[in-house]
């Protein structure tokens, strides 16, 4: 059937996500999809029957309609059936904002967040609130910090757990009805059993063999093996991911066809038939699955390679896409929450592209290159050019190293998933688990090379546009350069004159859309680096980046630099720091550590002279401490009383006062620094201080009113002290906050007692890049996204 079953798979996908996305009419889509299906197959039946057989090929097109109707209708027809259940789980979760307590079965990987949480996907089996209980069977997100869990080591997929806490709404789409957050803490009551229990001990004593080996090579060894990145450190998930090569962790397609193929390699050699090779394949690769658990790209690999070994038993082998095409609409058919998931698109996708695209790109690349050179150029050609447009959803750059990594990675991949796998299944005989990791370990640190080398390679990350309009000129461009390649003419002869017409018209179509989007891009790029300081106000004393959610103010007196805090995200304050031409900084400022105030710390470490940091709680946060002392930065805790030179300015620490144990690690006991003197702007940075310290902070008598500047606590939330505001007397308030961030901020509560002051209020959600400076008795307000430049007051 070819490419006539990818409809049938599109159809599919196009109604999971309209009834995962609008669950309310999964039930009425359902009806309609069924009658449809039914109408169009009595109308197909009749007109067969009242005149002549029809022709084959419009036969097979009523039959793929027919087929994409049913396909359809199934999916709507599960949602819709899942629903009630669901969204009776769902009220009976959140009824009255109680404490919960939730029995599940673990199903999915433990996942280690940015924050240092645990989170891991699970089947919820029964909810209590209060005296309040009720036998359920909903899929559930739990996150947990680890110091909460009670026997950690026997936490895995399988276990049966306890978890206390509260329960909010999952997003739309989402597999999960409820997103669970025991801070009360998690309870296993019992460990996995049976297979899960052996695959778990498998993968522990993996991880438990590569732990003696070097960095960073030994933490890669069990993510190419069996998926577990749990050993792969920060630094080097950010290097794999820079240079295109964090696909190597994630068990795919490539994993599967390897174990299938050994599988049929070692019944082959023992004389067995055809039907015994298929099923040998087929229990080694369910065992497979087992082993790495079912995440969404091993189920859509695991079934496309079931289907395919099914047709081959069957004596029917398919194209390629007709097998990706029918494991889609079964995947889609039994999960249909799966059309939501990033991980299934990009799998599905690449491995098209595979089927589609590496054969033509190999042919095209042959004519200007050497054979061998452009069929090992095709494979991580086509999954870049297939998978770009929707890995920018995800971070707007595009890796411009990627295929280059991937060429030089592709040899050790499958040596170390087949060594490593091998070490795995050892581990009843340590003396060989342990020769076989080290054997593992060569290829592994080969990759991990490779990705380090590549992600510091100056320009490696090209600044793309967000959003849709991102997707579409990246999906632009791909194509373009497809079709360039494709049909690109020989090197041995000019192009003959009398050249297909459409063939000429299609490269020129394509090499004009690639020099304008590329063009546009390119122009966009260089204002966010190189020429993006020239767009900004040259005289700033002031910056706050625009960086999400999160909080990043640069201050600069004289040519000295203090970052106060780092944004959530590195990629977003490099290109913050690049834009405002800043390279080295003397003075950074934790305030705390949660996530949206110091994730990006990898965008400085190496940058930093000195760095001021607030209460550390977290291992996460020792952490990020260690590797900006091991860069050369000095480490000093930061409490009231502090001071030191910027420059021709002064900071001063106002808070919290030093030994405080009023309050814990976190928000109320955010750093709170003032800046003054040097002829920049009076400004007090309150981090995420809440009411409480607050309200302490003004009986302090630290304070120095009035201030031209205030950085606003906790992104503008409601939990402020009128008082504080009052008697700081700003004249700009700057709000750091992310543009439809779910928690309304900044609230109308703040906005309403800065207006009441005459303050003008900057928010970088709608203003972009805000800067501020002095300029004679006033203060200057520059927004990116205005034109209002006038001084303050």
């Amino acid at each position: 059937m070819g490419l006539r079953l990818v409809p049938v798979a599109a159809g599919a996908w196009a109604a999971a996500l309209l009834v995962t996305l609008l669950p309310s009419a999964s039930p009425v889509v359902a009806l309609v999809l069924w009658a449809s299906a039914i109408g169009t197959l009595g109308v197909h039946t009749a007109r067969r029957y009242a005149r002549r057989s029809p022709r084959a090929g419009r036969a097979r097109l009523w039959t793929i309609l027919i087929l994409s109707l049913v396909g359809a209708a199934v999916v709507a027809s599960h949602v819709a059936i899942a629903q009630p259940p669901r969204v009776a789980a769902e009220r009976f979760g959140l009824e009255g904002g109680r404490a919960l307590v939730m029995r599940a079965e673990v199903t999915g990987k433990i996942e280690r967040r940015a924050s240092g949480e645990w989170e891991f996907d699970a089947v919820a089996t029964r909810l209590s609130t209060g005296r309040d209980s009720k036998p359920v069977r909903i899929d559930v997100s739990i996150r947990v910090r680890p110091d909460l869990v009670d026997t950690a080591e026997r936490l895995d997929v399988g276990a049966v757990v306890e978890a206390s806490g509260t329960a909010r709404r999952a997003p739309v789409g989402s597999r999960a009805v409820l997103l669970v957050s025991a801070t009360r803490g998690v309870v296993v009551r019992d460990g996995p059993a049976g297979p899960l229990a052996v695959a778990g001990d498998l993968r522990r004593g993996l991880a438990h063999a590569s732990a003696g080996l070097p960095e960073p090579g030994a933490g890669l060894i069990a993510g190419l093996a069996v998926g577990d990145t749990s050993a792969v450190g920060p630094d080097l998930d950010a290097a794999m991911k820079a240079s295109s090569l964090s696909h190597l962790t994630a068990v795919s397609g490539a994993n599967c066809a390897i174990v299938v193929g050994i599988a049929f390699l070692l019944v082959a050699m023992l004389g067995g038939s055809r039907r015994a090779r298929v099923i040998g394949g087929i229990v080694a690769l369910t065992g497979f699955v087992l082993l790495v658990t079912p995440e969404p790209s091993v189920v859509r690999a695991g079934a496309m390679a079931l289907i395919a070994m099914l047709a081959l038993m069957l004596g029917r082998t398919s194209a390629g896409i007709a097998v990706l095409s029918v494991a889609v609409t079964v995947l889609l058919a039994a999960d249909p929450w799966l059309a939501s998931s990033l991980g299934f698109a990009l799998s599905t996708v690449a491995t098209a592209s595979l089927l589609l695209w590496a054969r033509p790109l190999a042919h095209g690349m042959s004519r200007l290159l050497p054979r061998s050179l452009a069929l090992a150029l095709s494979v991580p050609l086509a999954a870049q050019l297939a998978c770009g447009p929707l890995l920018v959803v995800i971070a707007p750059t595009v890796p411009l190293y990627g295929v280059a990594a991937n060429l030089l990675a592709a040899p050790a991949a499958p040596v170390a998933t087949i060594i490593g796998l091998a070490a795995c299944l050892a581990a009843p005989i340590p003396i060989l688990q342990a020769g076989l990791t080290a054997i593992a370990w060569l290829p592994a640190a080969w990759i991990a090379a490779t990705a380090e080398v590549f992600s510091r390679l100056p320009g490696g990350q090209l600044p793309w546009l967000d959003g849709p309009l991102g997707v579409l000129t990246l999906a632009a461009v791909s194509v373009s350069i497809g079709l360039l390649v494709v049909v690109a003419p020989r090197a041995s002869r000019p192009p003959r004159c009398r050249r297909l017409p459409r063939v000429r018209i299609a490269r020129g179509a394509a090499a004009i859309v690639l020099a304008l989007t590329v063009g546009i891009v390119a122009g966009g790029a260089a204002l966010d680096g190189v020429a993006g300081r020239f767009t900004l106000p040259a005289g700033w004393s002031v910056l706050a980046c625009d960086i999400g959610q999160g909080d990043a103010v640069m201050v600069r007196s004289a040519g000295a630099v203090a970052l106060i805090d780092t944004g959530p995200d590195p990629a977003l304050l490099e290109e913050c720091l690049a834009r405002a031409g800043i390279g080295r900084i003397d003075l950074l400022v934790l305030t705390h550590f949660d996530l949206d105030h110091a994730g990006g710390v990898a965008a400085v470490v190496g940058r930093v002279d000195t760095t001021l940091h607030g209460v550390v709680g977290t291992p996460d946060a020792a952490r990020a401490l260690r590797d900006l002392e091991r860069a050369g930065s000095r480490i000093v805790a930061g409490h009231a009383g502090q001071s030191g030179i910027l420059g021709a300015a002064r900071w001063r620490i106002l808070w919290p006062p030093a030994g405080t144990r009023a309050f814990p690690p976190g928000n109320d006991v955010s750093v709170v620094v003032e800046v003054t003197g040097g002829g920049m702007p009076a400004s007090v940075f309150l981090g995420d201080l809440s009411r409480a310290p607050q309200s302490a902070l003004v009986h302090s008598g630290a304070l120095a009113p009035p201030y031209d500047l205030v950085k606003v606590a906790h992104h503008g939330s409601a939990d402020q002290d009128p008082e504080l505001y009052e008697l700081l007397r700003p004249r700009v308030a700057v709000i750091s906050v992310g543009a439809d961030n779910t928690y309304g901020h900044p609230r109308a509560e703040i906005l309403t007692i800065l207006r009441g002051l005459g303050t003008r209020i900057a928010r970088t959600d709608r203003a972009g890049i805000v800067a501020l400076w002095r300029e004679g008795s006033g203060v200057v307000l520059w927004r990116e996204r205005a034109e209002d430049v006038a001084p303050a007051r």
